[in-house]
């Protein structure tokens, strides 16, 4: 929880110096949310999520992703007139699939989205603001970015033409659902996890080579915006994300570190996503980043800091202790009190929370209001006043 919740600070810290708020959405959507804009025929609609029909007969789903749903509270908050926007948002995602390593059924990402900036500059923005997180985090130079551009809807019915094509051809050593797609978006395709998928689509023509003038104009700007910052990437022309809601800009923040699942980051351009949801046009941006699969790249955070252990010894002491201890939490010091036991049994105790120093509190300390203090390191211990005590007890620290 340390580490998770590391991720979840460092992020919203470095989106805070970006401009954008921290907003909530539900943890389930009416399905449409979800069913409309991902897809009918990708593999978190068709096979992975989680619907349910609720006692008023509606058909409800828990999030399998935020974009979608950020989307929708865009829509019915009304805030179509306060463009652009910028958000960051956390919290757990649902998806029936295999549990693999980083990904469980239930799982947690990071999520930022830009809204209203139809310009190159906003995928640019986007692009390094996973940079910079990545870097805060420590884990960048584990990643590798790779990067791809689907387009304007111009070029992707084009090659979609194309694409129908090379595969109808090849029919026969598609999978099932693969054919399946083949007359709906055979660009999915391209997505497949499926080994004979992939050696059919390794043979099938670029999209880059039906890219018209303005969306190579589009991308040419947005590379040259990440150069210009030093981030650097990789051209992947077979980068397709999942979800058919992308348009233009898509990348990936992968890894070799994670084994098979090597994605820790990814998103991209989604102009047409509002539309989907029967809003007016507006642009958008995005990413998404698994906080359990940055939290296994990062290196361990520090422990917290040891705590220190009040020992009461009598009736007397027992009731002081209670004072005593929240005085020195008001502090800010970690403190932990003895509840029973006699002192042997409350001293072990301390030992196995790894205590840092005891304060022993009987008859003679109270009689000087004072309390004594153990070292558990060296075993030295000394009289101190109680007034005084927060300010050597913060000396050990």
């Amino acid at each position: 929880m340390r580490a998770f919740r590391q991720v979840v600070e460092t992020a919203r810290e470095v989106c805070e110096r970006y401009g954008y708020l921290e907003m909530a959405t539900p943890i389930f959507e009416f399905t449409e949310v979800f069913a409309r804009p991902l897809g009918e025929t990708s593999d978190v609609v068709s096979k992975e999520m989680y619907s349910f029909t609720d006692r008023g007969g509606e058909s409800l789903t828990l999030r399998p992703e935020a974009t979608a749903a950020v989307a929708r509270a865009f829509l019915s908050e009304g805030l179509m007139h306060e463009l652009p926007l910028k958000f960051f948002c956390h919290g757990p995602m649902f998806r029936y699939d295999r549990p693999q390593k980083g990904r469980w059924r239930q799982f947690h990402q990071i999520n930022v989205e830009l809204l209203g900036v139809a310009q190159p500059q906003g995928d640019i923005e986007i692009a390094a603001l996973g940079w910079h997180i990545l870097e805060a985090l420590g884990v960048r130079a584990r990643t590798a970015m790779e990067l791809n551009s689907l387009g304007d809807g111009e070029s992707r019915r084009a090659y979609r033409d194309v694409l129908a094509a090379y595969f109808s051809d090849r029919r026969d050593e598609l999978s099932a659902d693969s054919q399946a797609r083949l007359t709906r978006n055979p660009l999915r395709i391209l997505d497949s996890k499926n080994e004979g998928d992939k050696r059919v689509a390794a043979g099938a023509p670029p999209l880059s080579d039906y890219l018209n003038q303005a969306s190579v104009d589009f991308f040419g700007t947005v590379r040259a915006g990440l150069d210009s910052l030093g981030i650097a990437y990789v051209l992947n022309p077979a980068l397709v994300r999942g979800l058919d809601y992308y348009s233009h800009t898509i990348f990936e923040f992968t890894t070799e570190d994670l084994g098979a699942q090597a994605t820790v980051m990814g998103g991209g351009r989604y102009d047409g996503l509002i539309e989907l949801l029967g809003g007016p046009a507006t642009p958008g941006v995005g990413w998404a980043a698994g906080i359990e699969r940055l939290s296994m790249l990062m290196a361990p955070p520090p422990p917290a800091p040891r705590p220190f252990v009040v020992v009461p010894i009598g009736a007397e002491a027992e009731a002081k202790a209670l004072a005593v201890t929240q005085r020195l939490r008001r502090a800010g010091l970690r403190v932990e009190l003895g509840f029973s036991g006699n002192v042997k049994k409350r001293m072990k105790r301390a030992d196995k929370l790894g205590a840092r120093a005891a304060v022993l509190m009987g008859e003679d300390e109270l009689a000087q209001n004072a309390a004594t203090v153990r070292d558990l390191e060296s075993g030295k211990q000394e009289l101190v006043p109680l007034d005084a005590l927060s300010e050597r007890l913060a000396q050990f620290r």
